[in-house]
């Protein structure tokens, strides 16, 4: 069919019948329009997961020695510093020997004199015997008294006696002068054993009282192997058991953006947590409402290869103990995944189709971290997971 229009009046319809058509187009649109989802997705890929008790703990050298002195008096010579490396034996205390050595000389001079009077009681415990002999020999020819015979043989007796007593007196003098030597010894001080100096408390100089109690004056550690005195909360302490895998790192180091990472296995975790000074003879009753306001803590012990000295005393280690380990598999965040009511273990997930639409899916779960579970069954690499969902609201979807 034609239409035919000419001039003003035509125009104007065709004006009219445009302005018809995109009305009804409008009308089509507003009735297939609704709001539309943005779905944010992480895609499946294989990851490491590792279910893991994170502790603190504090660095110390696995062997070191405290030394201390054992005589008062004052300190000649302390050729050591923090930092000095000692061998075995070498001199590290000096202290003035004055008074050991006077005692010493005194010692030697009362053991001389005893052994004087031992070596006259000796003659004289012989002179007493040639007067016995000739006292029996006279009373067998009947020439001497009953009475002179037994003042002979007493006094036999008692030269003997005394002999024996000096005797004694000596091996008692000699048992005090080995001591004396030996606090004579204790004005030198060497080193017990190879290591680093890591402290020093006294100063050249310095009198030291070793009357009541031993004075410390430095530590000795060998920094070649240390050990991590971890606290681990009684909430986790039973998943710690001795042999299992643990690593640490250490705060700060060349690059804080990938921190040194440390391994080693766990030596041994103490029975019972460390008592806080002063409560060592606290009454149960009040240890028990002590440990009520406070958190318990156990103390695990590993240790660690330090060759190359990077280790110092009294770092910080921030400590993980491996309680499980799953590596190359398919690791998901724990956050996509939602439980199942009354089956322990038990998870869903949503996976976008090729469609565009989320899908849900059981899933099966094994290592778990804080952030990251591994997928046994219900989910494969590649996959898109959907994390998160945007509603767009007001803008419009077509459908023709």
């Amino acid at each position: 069919m034609a239409l035919r229009h000419d001039g003003a009046a035509g125009r104007g319809r065709w004006v009219v019948a445009a302005l018809l058509i995109a009305a009804a187009a409008a009308g089509a649109v507003g009735w297939a329009a609704r709001p539309a989802t943005v779905y944010t997705t992480q895609t499946v890929a294989l990851g490491d997961v590792e279910s893991t008790v994170t502790a603190i703990g504090v660095l110390q050298p696995r062997r070191y020695v405290d030394v201390g002195a054992q005589v008062s008096g004052l300190i000649l010579r302390l050729p050591v510093q923090p930092g000095s490396v000692v061998k075995k034996g070498d001199l590290l205390v000096e202290i003035d020997p004055s008074v050991q050595q006077a005692t010493v000389d005194a010692g030697r001079a009362a053991l001389a004199g005893l052994r004087a009077q031992v070596a006259d009681q000796q003659a004289q415990h012989r002179l007493a015997a040639q007067q016995l002999a000739r006292q029996k020999q006279m009373a067998a020819d009947g020439a001497t008294r009953d009475e002179d015979l037994q003042t002979a043989e007493a006094t036999l007796a008692s030269t003997a006696a005394k002999v024996a007593h000096l005797q004694a007196q000596i091996a008692q003098t000699q048992a005090t002068q080995r001591a004396e030597e030996a606090r004579l010894g204790y004005t030198r001080i060497d080193a017990p054993m190879a290591g680093t100096v890591v402290s020093v408390v006294a100063r050249e100089g310095q009198t030291l009282n070793a009357t009541y109690q031993t004075p410390d004056i430095l530590r000795i550690a060998d920094l070649s192997t240390m050990t991590v005195w971890t606290e681990v909360s009684e909430a986790d302490v039973r998943r710690v058991k001795a042999g299992m895998p643990v690593y640490f790192t250490t705060l700060g180091g060349v690059d804080s953006a990938t921190p040194r990472r440390w391994t080693s296995r766990v030596r041994q975790v103490l029975p019972a947590p460390p008592v806080p000074e002063g409560q060592g003879s606290t009454k149960a009753g009040s240890t028990a409402a002590a440990g009520a306001t406070k958190a318990v803590v156990y103390t695990v012990l590993f240790d660690v290869d330090n060759a190359d000295g990077e280790l110092m005393p009294q770092m910080t280690a921030q400590v993980g103990f491996l309680a499980a380990q799953a590596q190359r598999v398919v690791a998901v965040p724990l956050a996509a995944l939602t439980p199942v009511a009354g089956a322990p273990g038990a998870y869903t997930a949503r996976v976008l189709g090729a469609d565009g639409r989320p899908e849900t899916r059981a899933v099966r779960v094994g290592v778990r971290s804080r952030h990251l579970a591994e997928v046994q069954d219900g989910l494969r690499e590649g996959d898109r997971l959907v994390i998160g969902e945007t509603p767009t609201g007001g803008l419009p979807w077509i459908q023709w």
